[in-house]
């Protein structure tokens, strides 16, 4: 089986769903992909992490986050909402716990990478019949 994200962004390319980000979500993608526990994740791709990000950072729209109050257990996260929100986003997805415990917040939905493809997947079936 493919790997979860790489599902989600392959549909971003696409246009089948629109993928957002910010220039913070993006300093935080690059900080993650350079852990040692990628390493070899990061090495296959023969590329380097910021050339990833630099790939990725090419087919998502990236908006300045609005400021929120304090939302989510660690304060560092609430630019995660701040970023949905500035893209009136319908869905935040992540796999933090702290974010996953605040469910929604003003009409966005915060879910795993897996309930994004569901709902993606649930969605077209509505809409196209497939």
């Amino acid at each position: 089986m493919e790997w979860q994200p790489r599902q989600l962004m392959a549909l971003g390319r696409g246009s089948q769903v629109k993928l957002f980000s910010s220039i913070p979500l993006l300093a935080e993608l690059t900080e993650i992909l350079s852990r040692r526990k990628f390493e070899k994740k990061i090495a296959a791709t023969q590329l380097t992490v910021d050339q990833i990000v630099d790939l990725y950072a090419e087919f998502v729209a990236v908006v300045e986050p609005k400021p929120v109050p304090r939302i989510v257990p660690d304060p560092d996260d609430d630019v995660v909402i701040g970023t949905a929100l500035a893209a009136s986003a319908d869905l935040a997805v992540t796999g933090d716990g702290g974010l996953l415990s605040v469910v929604a917040y003003e009409g966005v939905r915060i879910v795993t990478v897996r309930d994004a493809l569901q709902l993606t997947s649930a969605f077209a079936a509505a809409q196209f019949g497939i």
